[in-house]
C-alpha cells in the first residue's frame, strides 16, 4: 500500500522518464530480437528447408530452418519500424498523456479519500460472493435427505444389509442389527424428484446470471462514484478553493439516488455477453466427441469474437459512466454522446489508452516486484529486522508465504493504480468535453490547468479549433 502510494505521488515528477523509458524499452527488446534473429538465420544449416519438413511436424523442427528465423526477422523490422513512425508522427500526443497522468496525480493528492474506495469494492464483491455461495449450496442441498442403513464390514452375516432400507440418524441404534454391530445411518444423497428438484440446473444458472449482474453492478457503482469524484475536480473554476468538500461521499450518494437504473442496464448488457462466452465453453465441452479441425476453427473464432466484444463493451461502459456522472444523463443518452466524443478524438484515445496500460502495468510490475525481493530475502533468512524473532530454519517451503505476499501485493496495487487510471481516463474525456463547450474567452473559459492549456497549445492542439 505504501509503495502504491508513492508512486502514483511521483508519477507527477517521473511520467515523463517513465513514459519514454517504456517506449525506449518496447524498441531496444525489438532491436535484440532482429539481431537474434539475424545470428539464428546466419548459423542454421543452409540445406534444411521448409520444404523437408512435414505437416505434422513439431513446432520446434521449424525452428531449426533458416525461412523460419527470416520470417520472424522481416515481422519484427516491420512492428519496429511502425512503431518508430509511430512514436515520430505522434509524439504530439504523447506529451498529452504525460500531461495527463502529471494533472491525474495533483488530482489524488487532493482527494487522497479515493484511493480508500478499491476497499468499498472489495467489500460489496465479497458480499455478492458470499450471497452467491449460499445460494448455490441452498440450491444444491434443497432435496430432502436420503439416508441408508450401510454396514462398515464385508462379514456373512453383514452382506445383506448395506443400503437394503431407509432409516433416520436421530433414531438409529447398531442394536437394531444385532447380527452386524457395524451398521451406521449414512447419508446417500438428496432426493431429485419434484419439479423443484428438477429445475435445480436452470435455478442455479439464474443464480450464476444474478451473481454476474451483481459483480458487474458493484464495478459500474465504483467506476461512476470515482469519475463523479474526478469530474467535480476538473470542473471546479478556482481549484482547489471550487472543490466539494466530500467529492467521494457525494459522488457516491447521486450515484446511488440518480443513477442505479443506467448502472445495472450497463451491467446487463455486459453480463449478457459474458453469459455467452460461458454457454459457448459449456457447449464446447459438451460435444467432446465432434471436437474436428473444423469445429475447433468455428469455436476459436466465436470465441475471439466475444472476447473482443466483451473488451469493447467493458471500454465503452467505462466511458459511458464517466459521461454519467458528467451531466446524469441516462445510459443510452450518455452512450451516444460518449461514442460521438471517443470517435470524433479517436488518435488521441488510442494513444492515451495503450501508454496508460502500458505505464500502469510498469508501475504494477515493480511494486509487485521490490515486495516480492523483499519477501524473498526476509522469508529466506538473508535479512533480519531489528527486534525481530522470526526463524527462516521452521520454514519448510520459504516459497509458499512469499508467493502469497506477491498475488496481495498485486490486488493492493492493482486496486490503487485502477483508481489512477479511472482518474486519467475522466480526465481526458472532461478535456475533450472542455475543447468543445468553451473558446478560452471571458465568457467561456477553459476549465483545464494551464500546463494542460500550455501542452495543448505547444503540441499544436489548438483548442481554439476545436477537437
Amino acid at each position: 500500500m505504501v509503495l502504491s502510494l508513492i508512486f502514483l505521488l511521483l508519477l507527477r515528477f517521473v511520467a515523463p522518464i517513465l513514459v519514454w523509458l517504456l517506449i525506449l524499452g518496447v524498441l531496444a527488446v525489438i532491436a535484440y530480437g532482429i539481431y537474434h534473429c539475424h545470428w539464428e538465420y546466419n548459423f542454421k544449416d543452409p540445406a534444411m528447408t521448409i520444404g523437408n519438413l512435414t505437416f505434422s511436424a513439431h513446432v520446434s523442427a521449424f525452428l531449426t530452418v533458416r525461412e523460419t528465423w527470416l520470417a520472424f526477422m522481416i515481422i519484427l523490422c516491420i512492428v519496429g519500424g511502425i512503431l518508430l513512425l509511430i512514436v515520430f508522427f505522434m509524439r504530439s500526443r504523447i506529451f498529452l498523456t504525460i500531461s495527463l497522468f502529471q494533472e491525474a496525480s495533483k488530482v489524488l493528492k487532493h482527494m487522497l479519500s479515493t484511493l480508500l474506495y478499491p476497499f468499498v469494492t472489495f467489500v460489496l464483491l465479497a458480499v455478492c460472493i458470499a450471497y452467491w455461495g449460499i445460494t448455490a449450496l441452498y440450491l444444491a442441498t434443497s432435496g430432502a435427505p436420503i439416508y441408508k442403513v450401510v454396514a462398515l464390514n464385508s462379514s456373512t452375516n453383514c452382506a445383506n444389509i448395506t443400503g437394503t432400507e431407509n432409516c433416520d440418524p436421530l433414531t438409529f441404534h447398531p442394536s437394531t442389527y444385532p447380527s452386524c454391530p457395524t451398521t451406521r445411518c449414512i447419508f446417500i444423497r438428496y432426493n431429485e424428484e419434484g419439479p423443484f428438484q428438477q429445475n435445480l440446473f436452470n435455478l442455479q444458472i439464474y443464480n450464476v446470471l444474478a451473481f454476474l449482474w451483481c459483480v458487474n453492478f458493484v464495478i459500474a457503482l465504483g467506476q461512476c462514484t470515482l469519475a463523479g469524484a474526478f469530474a467535480s475536480y476538473y470542473w471546479a473554476f478556482s481549484k482547489p478553493a471550487d472543490i466539494p468538500t466530500f467529492p467521494l461521499s457525494q459522488a457516491f450518494i447521486r450515484s446511488l439516488r440518480y443513477h442505479v437504473g443506467s448502472l445495472a442496464f450497463g451491467a446487463l448488457i455486459l453480463t449478457i455477453c459474458q453469459i455467452y462466452r460461458f454457454v459457448l465453453e459449456y457447449l464446447y465441452s459438451k460435444f467432446g466427441d465432434a471436437k474436428n479441425p473444423f469445429t475447433r476453427l468455428i469455436n476459436c473464432c466465436l470465441k475471439c469474437c466475444f472476447w473482443v466484444l466483451e473488451k469493447f463493451i467493458k471500454f465503452m461502459n467505462r466511458n459511458v459512466y464517466i459521461m454519467i456522472a458528467i451531466y446524469g444523463k441516462n445510459f443510452c443518452v450518455s452512450a451516444k454522446n460518449a461514442f460521438s466524443l471517443l470517435r470524433r478524438n479517436i488518435v488521441r484515445v488510442v494513444i492515451l489508452d495503450k501508454v496508460t496500460d502500458l505505464l500502469l502495468l510498469f508501475c504494477k510490475a515493480l511494486v509487485v516486484a521490490a515486495v516480492g525481493v523483499l519477501a524473498f530475502f526476509f522469508f529466506s533468512g538473508r535479512i533480519q529486522l531489528p527486534g525481530n524473532t522470526f526463524q527462516h530454519e521452521t520454514l519448510n517451503y520459504y516459497w509458499v508465504p512469499i508467493i502469497t505476499v506477491i498475488v496481495g501485493a498485486y490486488l493492493i496495487a492493482q486496486g490503487f493504480f485502477s483508481v489512477y487510471s479511472m482518474c486519467v481516463d475522466t480526465l481526458f474525456l472532461c478535456i475533450l468535453e472542455d475543447l468543445e463547450r468553451n473558446d478560452g474567452t471571458i465568457q467561456k473559459p477553459y476549465y483545464m490547468s494551464k500546463s494542460l492549456l500550455h501542452i495543448f497549445l505547444k503540441t499544436g492542439d489548438d483548442p481554439r479549433r476545436g477537437a
